[in-house]
């Protein structure tokens, strides 16, 4: 049996142009380089998983270089890059400031920056998740960090950019990463699909970049985690949500439905179905809110784009908007989100839930009086 790499280091992005989701960023540190004006220090700051360390690393492995492409991209011929596409580059340092916060580790860190490289022209130390580094820990890195030696550039990558000290952040060219849109998400879990012939449904992939909600690498352990999950390499959307454990569209349509007929049995019976399958019933309300604002956004063509789900899902988003007025989706959200809002407070969750329901269920037989 061969050995088993998960996705999220198998197809870790190797150059500028494959980073997904941060062009803005990529495209100017690309023309950084491009034109020499390197900078002492950088931040890269951002949610989990949207490729700080990785832009770190891409970075530190293209300024090293010995033969730039015409589209600034390392060459992975020349000494530097063979030897940081092996491991065993002397001039790239990481330092995890988690499990290295203490004023020990930064002054053997300042000790180390003095050395100049061996082979290439910088040595670059990439210190993550730095809002971990104590108050002494800070201290002792300032003079470094604002007057380091020539050959030196600090890469410091963090989720948390407010925990840094402000004489820290004053001295680092900062670069905020975005979440990568669901979008994105998508082509590029297509792409790997493709490549590791595995059959999929578009609205799988779908439902897993939202469960990622903006961090690549979630959406790819999600992957990993429905590929083992399904049979034949073949993902569906019923296998995502069932190994997810996600509440299926269908039930909103169909309590839609009901609302709109006022078919008050028919929306308690869908809920006492919907409970047990084990679901919560406040993510469910929530669940309730958020598809009532689908279909709002589907009720111009303008807004329509700010729906975030497949093709198919999509076309019945549009359809059952189409049957419900404006005044009936305000009235349904406003409901919802009192019942959120006094959810916690109630003794009886499910009576609760089921009142908004009975509730909802009234909003269309009012307008038939």
């Amino acid at each position: 049996m061969s050995e088993f790499i998960v996705s999220a280091r198998k197809y870790r992005p190797a150059t500028f142009s494959s980073v997904v989701g941060q062009k803005s960023t990529t495209a100017t540190l690309k023309n950084a380089i491009k034109t020499g004006h390197l900078a002492q220090a950088y931040l890269f700051c951002g949610p989990r998983g949207v490729g700080k360390t990785t832009c770190a690393r891409i970075f530190a492995k293209t300024i090293n270089c010995q033969n730039l492409g015409a589209d600034t991209e390392p060459c992975n011929e020349c000494e530097s890059c063979k030897s940081f596409n092996t491991n065993r580059s002397y001039n790239i340092h990481e330092l995890d400031a988690a499990s290295n916060n203490s004023v020990d580790d930064i002054r053997t860190l300042i000790e180390q920056v003095r050395i100049p490289p061996q082979v290439s022209k910088y040595s670059i130390y990439i210190i993550d998740e730095v809002h971990m580094l104590s108050q002494a820990a800070f201290n002792a890195f300032l003079k470094t960090l604002e007057e380091p030696p020539k050959h030196a550039v600090f890469i410091l990558a963090t989720t948390e950019k407010h925990k840094i000290l402000p004489t820290i952040l004053s001295r680092c060219q900062i670069y905020d990463f975005n979440r990568i849109q669901i979008k994105d998400t998508v082509e590029y879990l297509e792409s790997i699909a493709k490549n590791e012939a595995i059959e999929y449904e578009a609205d799988a992939f779908n439902i897993i970049a939202q469960k990622a909600d903006g961090a690549m690498r979630d959406a790819l352990s999600i992957f990993d985690q429905v590929v083992s999950f399904s049979e034949n390499n073949q993902i569906s959307y019923q296998s995502v949500i069932d190994n997810l454990n996600i509440l299926d569209y269908e039930y909103y349509f169909g309590l839609t439905d009901a609302f709109l007929a006022n078919n008050v049995p028919k929306s308690l019976l869908l809920f006492d179905e919907i409970l047990n399958k084990g679901f919560d019933a406040h993510n469910f309300i929530n669940g309730l809110s958020r598809h009532m604002r689908d279909l709002l956004v589907c009720k111009s063509n303008n807004t329509v784009q700010l729906l975030e789900v497949g093709q198919s899902i999509k076309e019945k988003y549009i359809e059952q908007a189409n049957n419900c007025t404006d005044k009936f989706i305000f009235n349904a959200l406003e409901i919802c989100g009192e019942t959120d809002v006094s959810f916690r407070l109630s003794k009886n969750p499910r009576l609760h839930v089921e009142m908004a329901l009975v509730k909802i269920c009234n909003l269309s037989s009012e307008k038939k009086k």
